[in-house]
C-alpha cells in the first residue's frame, strides 16, 4: 500500500511516501528549487520521494493532501456575507482552492501519464486534522491531548482534541480570522521583518528586550473562556484586503496588520533601520503574549483530556521559546512535536491519517529520527569534488580521503577544537527546517567570538539571532536545567549558570540554549563525533548551524561546495573526503 502525502500550494511545499504504515521518505520543495518556503506544487519532492519508494506514479494507491478547501464551507459563506471581504481576497482564495481541486490533472500533466493511468484516490485531509495526525499518528503516545496552533488553514486558526490509538477526536476548533500565528506574524511584519518565516528572527530578538508593552499587547489578544482567545480586528486587516502568493515560487504576504496598530504601539520599524531597545521590547512583549495565550489553551486542553501526555503541531509549534516551558506551566509531563512541525509535515500527517483513520490500519510506526531526505553515494560525492576541481585549486584547498569512520570523526573534532568553521555532509537529508548533524556547519562551543565568526564570515545575518547546540543525549542534565530529550531542536531551555561561560557561543544572551539532544542509536556518526570533541576538550557539545547563507539548507553536494566555495568555511567533510583550506 503506497500513499503519497502532500503539501501543495501553500508555503513550505512538501511530499512524503508512507508504504504498508511506515514512512519512506520526506522532503521539503524548497531543497531542490533553492527558494525558502518554495510554494506550489512539488514536483521534485514527489519524485524523489517515489524513487526513494522505488515505485512510479501509477503504482500509487492514495494521495492525500493537508487541505481540504470544503471543510468548514458554511462558516465561509457566512464570512463572504457578514464581512463583505475585497473582491480580490475571495478571487485568490478560489483560485488556490480550484487549484487544489484539479490536483490529479496537474500530476498527470506533471509526470507525462494520462489521467486514466493514476488508479490513486485523492483524500482531501482538512489542514489541521493533517497537524494533528502528523503529531500524534507517528508519536511514541498510545493516548495523548492533540493540539494544532497555526496561521490559518481551512478557515481555521486553532483545533485540539484527543488522540486515542490510531484515532483522532477533535474537540475545538477557533475559526477565521481569530489566529495567535496571525497575531504573532502581524507584530513580525511591524518590526519590519517582511519575508515569509521571519518569526524566528524575532523570537530570537525578544531575549534583548522587557515586556514592556505587554498592555498594549494583551489589547490585541484577549483570552477568553474554555481555552480560546480572540483578536480584536481593528489592528488588522486580513479578513478584508491582505493577499497572500502561494503560487510557484517564494511565498508573499500583504501587511496584516491596520494603521490601528500603530496608533497603539507607535511608530513600526522600517526594513533594514536599526532595532532599538524599544524595537526589542516589542518583542518581547509579542512573546509574552503569544505564551500567555498559548498556555491558556493547554491548560484548558488539559483539563478536557486528563491525559499527561501531549502532541503540538502547527506553524505555532515551531515557536521553541513557548514549547521549553510548557513542562513549567502546565500539567502535561510528556511532549512530542515531530521534526517539520510546521505546513511541510502536514504531507506527513495526511498520509498517515488516512492509513490510520481512513483505512483503519492499527499504527506500528514511530518518527524517532529526522533523517527522511536525499542521500548520495561515494561516487556521486566524487564526482562533484572532480566538477569543482579548479575552483578548489584556485582557494588553495587539500583534499584527504579518510574512510576509517573513527578516524573521521577524530580529525574533524581536531579541526572543531582548533576553532575552525566545518561544513559537515553526511547521511540522508533532515526533514524540517533545523539542521541536524548531517547538513549542519559545526564550530567550537567553548569560543566566545564564534557567534560573530559565522554571523560575519558564513551566514551573514542578523548579531541578535543566536546559534543552537548540539549535546550527547547523556550529558543533558550536566548543562541544562531541563533534562529531556529534543533530537529535533524545538524546545528553548536555561543553560545551567555554571557552564554560561563555558560554552558561550551557544548560550543566548538570556542565558537559555535551542538545545539538540544526540542519540547514539539516532545518528551513530554524529554522536562519535560528538564524544570525540569531548574527548579533546572535556565538553560534550558543538555548535550547530544550518549549513547555507541566506538559502534553505544544502541538500545537493554541489550546494554544499558552492557555499564552502563562495564563504570563508574553513573546512568540508562530505562523506570521507574533508577538504581544508591550506
Amino acid at each position: 500500500m503506497i500513499i503519497l502525502g502532500i503539501n501543495a500550494y501553500h508555503a513550505d511545499s512538501s511530499a512524503c511516501v508512507v508504504k504498508n504504515g511506515e514512512l519512506i521518505a520526506a522532503v521539503e520543495e524548497e531543497r531542490f528549487e533553492r527558494i525558502k518556503h518554495w510554494a506550489g506544487f512539488p514536483v521534485q519532492a514527489v519524485r524523489y520521494c517515489l524513487q526513494e519508494a522505488g515505485v512510479g506514479i501509477e503504482a500509487v494507491d492514495h494521495i492525500a493532501v493537508n487541505r481540504n478547501p470544503r471543510a468548514n464551507i458554511w462558516r465561509k459563506i457566512r464570512f463572504i456575507l457578514q464581512q463583505r471581504p475585497s473582491w480580490g481576497l475571495i478571487r485568490d482564495r478560489y483560485r488556490n482552492a480550484a487549484t487544489m481541486m484539479d490536483l490529479q490533472k496537474t500530476i498527470a500533466l506533471e509526470f507525462g501519464v494520462p489521467a486514466d493511468r493514476l488508479q490513486a484516490k485523492v483524500s482531501y485531509v482538512e489542514h489541521h486534522i493533517a497537524h494533528l495526525a502528523s503529531a500524534h499518528l507517528v508519536s511514541p503516545f498510545d493516548r495523548a491531548a492533540v493540539v494544532s496552533v497555526d496561521g490559518f488553514g481551512d478557515f481555521v486558526g486553532a483545533m485540539w482534541g484527543a488522540g486515542r490509538g490510531n484515532r483522532l477526536e477533535v474537540k475545538h476548533k477557533i475559526y477565521f480570522p481569530h489566529s495567535l500565528g496571525l497575531f504573532y506574524l502581524a507584530i513580525t511584519q511591524f518590526l519590519g521583518f517582511l519575508k515569509y518565516g521571519d518569526e524566528y528572527k524575532v523570537m530570537g530578538l525578544a531575549a534583548y528586550g522587557e515586556p514592556a508593552e505587554l498592555a498594549g499587547m494583551r489589547e490585541i489578544v484577549q483570552l477568553k473562556a474554555n481555552g480560546a482567545f480572540g483578536l480584536q480586528q481593528r489592528y488588522f486587516r486580513h479578513t478584508q484586503a491582505s493577499t497572500m502568493t502561494w503560487a510557484g515560487g517564494e511565498p508573499h504576504m500583504d501587511p496584516v496588520f491596520s494603521a490601528e496598530l500603530e496608533r497603539l504601539l507607535g511608530p513600526r520599524r522600517a526594513p533594514g533601520e536599526e532595532i532599538a531597545s524599544r524595537h526589542a521590547n516589542l518583542a518581547a512583549s509579542l512573546q509574552a503574549r503569544y505564551e500567555e495565550a498559548f498556555f491558556h489553551l493547554l491548560n484548558q486542553v488539559y483539563k478536557e483530556v486528563q491525559m499527561p501526555h501531549l502532541c503540538l503541531a502547527g506553524g505555532c509549534a515551531m515557536n521553541s521559546l513557548a514549547n521549553g516551558k510548557i513542562f513549567h506551566r502546565t500539567p502535561f509531563r510528556e511532549v512530542y512535536i515531530q521534526a517539520a512541525a510546521g505546513d511541510a509535515g502536514g504531507a506527513v500527517g495526511a498520509a498517515f491519517y488516512v492509513w490510520n483513520q481512513v483505512l483503519q490500519q492499527p499504527r506500528h510506526w514511530v518518527m524517532g529520527s529526522p533523517y527522511w531526505g536525499p542521500q548520495f553515494s561515494e561516487a556521486a560525492l566524487q564526482a562533484a569534488i572532480a566538477a569543482r576541481q579548479g575552483e578548489l585549486a584556485e582557494a588553495q584547498c587539500v583534499m584527504e580521503t579518510i574512510p576509517d569512520q573513527g578516524e573521521l570523526c577524530r580529525r574533524t573534532a581536531r579541526e572543531i577544537a582548533a576553532r575552525k568553521v566545518v561544513g559537515w555532509f553526511q547521511g540522508r537529508m533532515e526533514w524540517g527546517p533545523r539542521a541536524l548533524g548531517n547538513r549542519s556547519i559545526l564550530a567550537d562551543p567553548r569560543a566566545p567570538e564564534m557567534k560573530d565568526i559565522l554571523n560575519e564570515r558564513i551566514k551573514r545575518r542578523e548579531s541578535f539571532r543566536p546559534f543552537a547546540p548540539s549535546i550527547l543525549l547523556e550529558a543533558v542534565d550536566d548543562y541544562f536545567e531541563q533534562n529531556y530529550p529534543d533530537p529535533f531542536m524545538i524546545k528553548v531551555y536555561a543553560i545551567r549558570p555554571e557552564k554560561r561561560a563555558v560554552i558561550p557561543a551557544v548560550t543566548h544572551v538570556d542565558g537559555t540554549g535551542r538545545l539538540q539532544t544526540v542519540a547514539q542509536e539516532d545518528n551513530p556518526l554524529y554522536w562519535r563525533l560528538i564524544k570525540e570533541f569531548e574527548t579533546l576538550t572535556g565538553v560534550p557539545v558543538v555548535l550547530n548551524t544550518s549549513f547555507n547563507e541566506n538559502e534553505p539548507i544544502v541538500c545537493h553536494p554541489r550546494e554544499a561546495l558552492d557555499c564552502f566555495i563562495r564563504t570563508k568555511m574553513d573546512v568540508l567533510v562530505l562523506g570521507p573526503f574533508l577538504i581544508r583550506r591550506s
